[in-house]
């Protein structure tokens, strides 16, 4: 049997797909699942073509394959690059240019693409949406000056760098790093002062790299770039230029460090694919990989997976003081309502209503994780008249949201006393994938 580990993320085959969870000790974090039968289409880079511009409600039609149609925002077309454009210098039908898929297609709605290409890996992202050079807000003030200066100091260094090792011999603060006589970036480099045409964002996980990690990423990340806008130019329209990999595997460079500190599978041809991607794309994390194969007591029954999973799907989440969830998610938002239910707690005061919602407060935000629930979400708490204990509930929930990996923003309570919050839509929910696989609720 496997050693259990407080923090650890499973990858396994069950019920028509790939299920992920993240599990900190007891605490179910995350489930995701990936469908057999489906080939996500977020992520993928292509050539598309511009059906149609439908200027009343700001919205560009893209092509990516024939038939298959794209949204894209008007006002979100900033800086498109083309490989066939009309005569005017305005987006019009016909024109081609690199869109990349940013969500996708959810019931009636097209998929939605951009023309910002991201390029993702563990430690920062490069991203054509902008030129700057930013660093995650979750890390603390002063390392993320530092880790600005140094992606600052590698970027603005127009040779090519190479490693020595760690330490600070020579007093600079960059000493793993010294220059050689040429540059392999001559297409974007071919003045001294031009401006790169992509920005830097640095993520929470580069906190605890080291200097080697992240500038072998950042050259990696401007090589892919790179190799995708020369073959752009020779492709054919509707051409698939970057495709990802699973989402089981690319979700991998998005694990925290602090996330998770064993990755296990108990699946032959799984541990195969996740031990080949993070060779070519996290090396820094082979040693957390772990095949599980124990025949005797199954890695699903141990951790108890299928239960962990119909609990997720579940519409009531019960709570320790007795007070229960109802979570109703319908097709335009997720309706959420506090009861107080079997609430032992003597007579029902004020102070007594403050609890069971400071408890459903730091459970809702961890159902939202849970769940992926996006979009708009209505909270209906316990009714309290006190605006310090008002107060108190929406500090607690802000607070909470805030560990949410995926950006969540509580918006306000209204004067019926509902809290609204918005959390960006990145997948589909678990609950409209497990359908997808056929998964008993």
């Amino acid at each position: 049997m496997e050693k259990k580990y407080m923090k650890q993320y499973l990858i396994t085959r069950m019920q028509g797909g790939v299920f992920s969870f993240l599990l900190h000790g007891q605490k179910t974090v995350e489930i995701h699942c990936d469908p057999d039968a489906t080939a996500g289409l977020l992520g993928n880079i292509y050539i598309g073509r511009i059906k149609n511009i439908a200027k009343n409600i700001g919205a560009v039609f893209i092509e990516i394959a024939p038939g298959q149609v794209c949204h894209l925002a008007l006002k979100d077309m900033q800086s498109p690059i083309y490989t066939k454009k009309g005569a005017s210098r305005l987006p019009q039908a016909g024109d081609e240019l690199l869109v990349q898929v940013s969500r996708e297609g959810i019931k009636t709605k097209y998929p939605s693409v951009s023309t910002n290409l991201t390029f993702h890996g563990k430690y920062v992202l490069l991203t054509t949406g902008n030129t700057a050079i930013s660093v995650s807000a979750k890390l603390p003030g002063e390392r993320r000056e530092q880790l600005r200066n140094f992606v600052e100091y590698w970027e603005n260094n127009k040779t090519v760098l190479h490693l020595q090792g760690a330490g600070y011999d020579d007093g600079s603060p960059y000493s793993e790093l010294e220059h050689s006589g040429t540059s392999q970036h001559s297409e974007l480099e071919n003045s001294e002062h031009q401006r790169r045409p992509f920005g830097w964002l640095v993520r929470t996980n580069a906190g605890s790299a080291s200097e080697r990690e992240i500038v072998a990423e950042l050259t990696a990340l401007r090589e892919r770039y790179e190799t995708l806008l020369s073959q752009a130019k020779f492709r054919t329209c509707f051409s698939c230029l970057s495709s990802t990999p699973p989402s089981y595997l690319s979700r991998l460079a998005d694990l925290y460090d602090s996330d998770a500190e064993q990755i296990l599978t108990d699946n032959e041809k799984l541990y195969s694919e996740i031990s080949e991607y993070l060779t070519h794309h996290q090396p820094g994390d082979l040693g957390r990989l772990v095949r599980y194969e124990d025949r005797m007591l199954p890695m699903q029954k141990l951790y108890s997976l299928e239960h962990r999973l119909e609990q997720a799907l579940r519409e009531k989440v019960w709570l320790d003081s007795g007070g229960y969830l109802v979570i109703q998610p319908t097709e335009a938002l997720t309706v959420i309502d506090v009861n107080t239910g079997k609430f032992e707690g003597g007579k029902k005061t004020e102070d007594a209503f403050l609890k069971i919602n400071l408890q459903a407060a730091i459970e809702i935000a961890r159902q939202l994780r849970l769940r992926n629930i996006s979009g708009i979400i209505i909270i209906d708490f316990i009714n309290m008249k006190e605006e310090t204990s008002k107060k108190t509930l929406l500090s607690l929930l802000e607070n909470e949201l805030r560990k949410d990996p995926i950006p969540a923003c509580l918006v306000d309570m209204t004067k019926l006393s509902l809290v609204e919050i918005t959390r960006k839509k990145k997948e589909k929910s678990l609950a409209q994938c497990c359908r997808e696989c056929a998964v008993p609720k």
